[in-house]
């Protein structure tokens, strides 16, 4: 099995966490505010727990490797995509539909795509494109959504899906010499450091609140932390080993899961446009599975490509 091949792997995995999130956050940020205390809160939790695994597994001695260059990406990860973008989107999610926040966050693969070919020297061939394209399509057939209003709420949406896009292309550079968990250990715990000076300024009477949650508020601030920890860790994973640009399409998917849990437990119905997108969603990634199985890479020398086993 090849590097991409489990990199895939790696990013369904995502996806499905990302789908089981969306559906879930919805609820936590409306019952845990301001957005920045619910935000702040549960990224400290994730940078707790992902310190408590780098622990128990010994990885500690990896810090003492990390390169002044390296230490400086992994700052700007921290910024980039462990601080800001968490308050523009859970501020924006306040503020707007589910489902629009969910369609704009899945234009990540299209900033992804730009960033990556120019940065990262990927290569969208036409099969990742006709993939992407049945990916992305199958999303404007979303249930429930009425039309963009290009409010605050859908800007703030917006600017946080471009800087994880950014985010992408920088963890995707220094991973090939970090070890992932080290990686989401600078960005969480960076980040969270950042989010709590921010909630301090901006928040301190929701903030000081934070102890005297109730039993449910509670429930959604566990349920979100652990199922963020899972996706970062199992994405920057999926980031190692598979290119930037296949990892974010795979993504697009996670709805799937959302439509699935709505359709389960508050619609109560599964209507045959869902049956068509989520058919649309499956071909679009088993296209990409298919082509990372017969990947060819050109030896630069002129010899036969090789296909990857």
């Amino acid at each position: 099995m090849s590097n991409q091949v489990k990199g895939i792997y790696f990013a369904i995995a995502t996806a499905l966490i990302s789908g089981v999130s969306i559906f879930v956050n919805k609820f936590a940020v409306d019952a845990i505010k301001p957005p920045l205390v619910f935000t702040t809160t549960k990224n400290i939790g994730v940078g707790l727990l992902i310190i408590a695994v780098i622990i128990g597994l010994r990885k500690w001695k990896e810090f003492k490797k990390i390169s002044k260059k390296d230490f400086y990406y992994l700052l700007l990860i921290g910024v980039i995509g462990g601080s800001i973008p968490f308050y523009l989107y859970f501020t924006g999610l306040s503020k707007i539909p589910a489902v629009n926040a969910a369609l704009i966050h899945k234009t990540l693969v299209l900033w992804i795509i730009i960033l990556a070919i120019p940065f990262l020297k990927e290569k969208l061939t036409k099969i990742q494109a006709i993939a992407i394209a049945l990916l992305f399509a199958s999303n404007l057939a979303i249930g429930g959504f009425k039309g963009f209003k290009f409010s605050q709420g859908e800007f703030f949406v917006l600017a946080a899906t471009i800087l994880w896009a950014v985010e992408n292309i920088l963890a995707k550079k220094i991973l090939p010499r970090i070890d992932a968990d080290i990686l989401v250990a600078a960005r969480m715990g960076l980040g969270s450091i950042i989010l709590l000076g921010a909630a301090i300024i901006v928040a301190p009477a929701g903030l000081a609140k934070i102890t005297h949650l109730s039993n449910i508020q509670w429930f959604w601030m566990s349920f979100t932390t652990i199922a963020l920890l899972a996706y970062v860790m199992t994405w920057y994973r999926a980031l190692k080993l598979a290119p930037a640009i296949t990892v974010a399409s795979v993504l697009v998917a996670s709805t799937l899961v959302t439509n699935v849990l709505s359709a389960v437990f508050i619609t109560h119905a599964w209507t045959k446009d869902m049956g068509i997108q989520a058919l649309i969603m499956l071909i679009g990634v088993g296209i990409f599975w298919f082509a990372a199985k017969k990947e060819t890479i050109v030896i630069p020398s002129g010899k036969k490509a090789a296909k990857l086993r």
